[in-house]
């Protein structure tokens, strides 16, 4: 991140030129509605710490009925700030809002005190005020701009000491919320954490950090739209909904749209290198993991992946995941599997807490290329506990390749209450994709691919009832077959390549 450094620090000379000198005692009056944060005795000039002048610019906002509070160009170093209802903060083009490096008497907000923290979610899931911005039961707020917040001073994870801070923005409990334009570098363990928002609408925003770039959580009526998302250690844009409010609440009724989320090397692809210096970071659209109150209504369309993980639909906490459609969506060089649906038993959740369910998910009109060898797709639910009403059509996926006989053989491990991830399942015995305790899947216009010759059939189902497949191409050696069956029953076939149509409605185990 030195590139990035020297750019903002010339940038805090520069404007310490032009910035106007005012005292902060006699603010001048708005102009349109504008506060203008030097009005109130702001420096911006990347040395002195502006938290100050910048609450008292929002406060007068707030006391005036609303308004916006500018921060023109310039490097602006804070700890803290606090967002007010009615109000909404502009980083203007050429401004840095600076996360300053906490200690010598330089502090955060402490974290508040929360009874669930440490039992049903982590440590950044129960906490919102040790950040650098946040905002509690408010309304009507935004933050826009094409200026830049610079989490320099952030830490990566839960606080190590009295006077860190560690999300950028953090929000809890709001409504009518809009997050426009700006860009996050280095945004700490969160970029933006929502979490209780209703009517939440975050575009056109460039976020390259170290961890998560946005956490949705427990949010209704939510658009994401025209976003860049480079995490390379933590996932891009994720959804979830936890207890750390301190009882169930859903992330319903979310549109995310026109985004790209990639896992390149921190800082790379905002200064245009995107850089490989790594094996593929997170990067990724998940739900999950927390998902304690579950999701509903919910639509992902038109994104692109790039260098990082694929697609992954978790439900694990005992809410319920249903009525979700995601098409359109373009992967390249995906390090696990391009998609992953897993309904699981970690119950992270208050005793008595029963199964979640996993129904009624569209996924269309995917392409990948270059997908690891290890992983195939994935669909997996839990016995007793199948995952229900899928749908899977005009998906094409191109394959590294390589796998061997022995691992064609492979049982993966159940590992219900394990944390939700594609390796826990180790290398996949199929190459395409993987279905177990799955009831009810409709597969239509699927093509499977390798780049290298692979051992493994392309398809395994394992406690599979009511599969249809239709326009099948799976690529596979003379010798390999295309189906491994165990426990299937209700298998439906046409328009298979290589294979006759059929229907088999008794238990069927083996090979086609």
């Amino acid at each position: 991140m030195m590139h990035l450094g020297k750019r903002l620090l010339l940038a805090g000379v520069l404007s310490c030129v032009a910035a106007p000198i005012v005292r902060a005692d006699t603010p001048a009056a708005p102009v349109n509605g504008v506060f203008d944060v030097h009005a109130f005795g702001a420096k911006g000039d990347g040395q002195t710490l502006d938290t100050e002048a910048i609450d008292k610019a929002i406060a007068a906002a707030s006391a005036a009925g609303g308004g916006t509070v500018r921060l023109t160009a310039g490097t602006y170093p804070t700890t803290t700030v606090h967002l007010q209802s009615n109000v909404t903060l502009e980083i203007a083009a050429g401004a840095t809002l600076l996360a300053a490096t906490p200690g010598n008497g330089v502090a955060y907000d402490a974290p508040e005190d929360n009874p669930t923290a440490g039992q049903y979610q982590d440590f950044g899931h129960t906490h919102w005020r040790n950040s650098l911005i946040w905002g509690e039961n408010l309304h009507d707020v935004a933050i826009v701009g094409t200026g830049r917040i610079w989490g320099r001073g952030l830490v990566k994870d839960e606080t190590k000491q009295s006077g860190d801070g560690n999300k950028a923005i953090a929000l809890k409990l709001c409504r009518n919320v809009t997050l426009r334009d700006f860009t996050i570098a280095h945004g700490g363990w969160f970029g933006i954490l929502a979490t209780g928002v209703d009517n939440l609408t975050i575009s056109g925003l460039r976020i390259d950090t170290n961890r998560d770039g946005m956490d949705i959580d427990a949010c209704r009526v939510v658009h994401v739209s025209d976003c860049t998302v480079n995490s390379p250690h933590d996932d891009g844009i994720c959804l979830k909904s936890s207890y750390g409010l301190g009882f169930n609440r859903g992330t319903e009724n979310v549109t995310i749209t026109n985004c790209v989320v990639s896992g390149y090397e921190e800082g790379s692809v905002l200064d245009g290198t995107f850089s490989r210096a790594h094996d593929g970071g997170t990067g990724r659209i998940k739900f999950g993991t927390e998902s304690n109150g579950g999701f509903k209504n919910i639509t992902v369309s038109n994104c692109v992946f790039s260098y990082c993980h694929g697609l992954a639909l978790e439900e694990v906490d005992g809410g319920s995941l249903e009525d979700v459609s995601i098409s359109n969506l373009t992967m390249r060089d995906i390090v696990n599997a391009p998609i992953f649906v897993r309904l699981g038993g970690r119950q992270r959740a208050p005793a008595g807490t029963p199964m979640g369910t996993v129904r009624r998910v569209s996924i269309s009109h995917i392409t990948v290329y270059n997908a690891a060898a290890t992983s195939s797709v994935i669909v997996a639910g839990v016995p007793g506990a199948p995952v229900q009403d899928l749908s899977l059509s005009d998906i094409r996926i191109w394959y590294k390749g390589g796998g061997t006989a022995a691992q064609a053989t492979r049982t993966p491990p159940e590992d219900v209450a394990g944390y939700p991830e594609p390796n826990r399942f180790g290398v996949l015995p199929a190459y395409g994709v993987y279905l177990r305790h799955v009831q009810g899947i409709t597969v239509d216009g699927l093509q499977t691919h390798t780049q290298t010759p692979d051992q493994r059939p392309a398809l395994v189902l394992d406690d599979v009832s009511g599969a249809r497949f239709t326009g099948l191409d799976a690529e596979h050696a003379a010798s390999i077959p295309i189906f491994s069956l165990k426990s299937v029953t209700g298998l439906q076939l046409r328009d298979v390549q290589g294979l006759p149509d059929s229907r088999q409605d008794h238990p069927a185990d083996g090979h086609l």
